[in-house]
């Protein structure tokens, strides 16, 4: 009895004295002073913000205690951070009617090069329609400044825009080398764009490092690019993180990856999740609310000018393949 009488005495003890602890103070993990303690002024660890430091000195004496709590906290932070539905597409908006511009920005979009504006084929043909009607020279229907007639125009655009630190024309930069297999100076173009921010250039990265052309081929370097891309939006860098993740067994990261992108927009996760649904992986509900959230983002990026600017688009296309088509004949029938 005297035992138990002295434990519960000693839990009131502790319990009274953990009261009157001020937990606002901050100490710092390698040395232990306090944050107010001759005005020092303590900074989180960047990578976990789990413990705080006074200098550089104890931050790295304290580093082979911290490290391995610091790997974990600071991968749990990037997979919350990863796994955040993102409000947008990397793409954006038209920064001109300001609808959300399609995924298909290759067939679906025009991209400036005189600003760097990536502009919705509806506003592009209004523009057009404009100029043509007026007899005028076809300008940008953004910064106005006349549309480049060849491709020399084009590359002094660009490169007005690189001598500005435009990250956007960086990343088109690398993307015409890049075909040209220049690979090593996609790669430099691609690495500055990065540095300042720009999203596509991660996912461009990315792929260097899968096919080991103009870096040598790094997975992790690879997995990196893609997550950062896919953090600010990126659908086809989520896709591919997908891929990885079913590669190496881990589901249901997959799945998760797919559900964000058929939010955004994306067919291929679309698709990707009725094979998952069929085979069972996922529940009704979850494919319902996925194939939903998919159309919605697919009905705002219509709009009734967009629509005639594709049907305008098809017309244009189906006649310059009718008189290829023709031109052939002709040639066959000469022969």
């Amino acid at each position: 009895t005297l035992a138990v009488h002295c434990i519960l005495l000693l839990r009131c003890m502790m319990s009274s004295e953990a009261d009157n602890i001020d937990t606002t103070v901050q100490c710092c993990a390698g040395c232990g002073i306090k944050e107010d303690d001759d005005n020092i002024k303590l900074k989180k660890c960047t990578a976990c913000h789990l413990v705080r430091y006074c200098s550089i000195k104890c931050q790295k004496e304290h580093r082979p205690k911290h490290k391995r709590a610091c790997k974990k906290r600071a991968a749990e932070l990037r997979d919350e951070l990863l796994f955040q539905q993102p409000d947008s597409n990397d793409i954006g908006d038209c920064p001109i009617c300001c609808l959300p511009l399609p995924l298909d920005s290759q067939r679906k979009s025009s991209f400036m090069m005189c600003c760097g504006k990536m502009i919705c084929i509806g506003c592009d043909y209004a523009n057009q329609d404009s100029e043509f009607s007026k007899k005028r020279h076809p300008t940008c229907p953004f910064c106005r400044k006349p549309s480049p007639d060849s491709q020399e125009e084009q590359l002094e655009y660009i490169q007005r825009r690189i001598d500005a630190n435009d990250p956007v024309a960086l990343t088109q930069m690398g993307c015409y080398h890049c075909e040209r297999g220049e690979y090593d100076s996609a790669s430099d173009y691609w690495t500055r764009a990065v540095g300042l921010g720009d999203i596509d250039a991660n996912y461009h990265l990315a792929c260097l490092y899968h096919i080991g052309e103009g870096v040598e081929k790094d997975s992790k370097k690879e997995v990196y690019h893609l997550e950062a891309a896919a953090i600010g939006g990126h659908p086809k860098a989520r896709y591919n993180l997908a891929c990885v993740d079913i590669e190496g067994g881990r589901m249901e990261r997959a799945i998760k990856h797919h559900m964000i992108n058929a939010k955004l927009g994306l067919d291929e996760s679309l698709d990707a999740l009725k094979m998952l649904y069929k085979d069972g992986r996922i529940s009704k509900d979850d494919f319902a609310a996925a194939l939903r959230a998919h159309q919605a983002a697919v009905d705002a990026t219509k709009s009734p000018l967009r629509e005639e600017a594709a049907v305008w688009l098809k017309l244009e296309y189906d006649c310059y393949h009718e008189e290829f088509a023709g031109a052939e004949m002709t040639g066959i029938r000469g022969l």
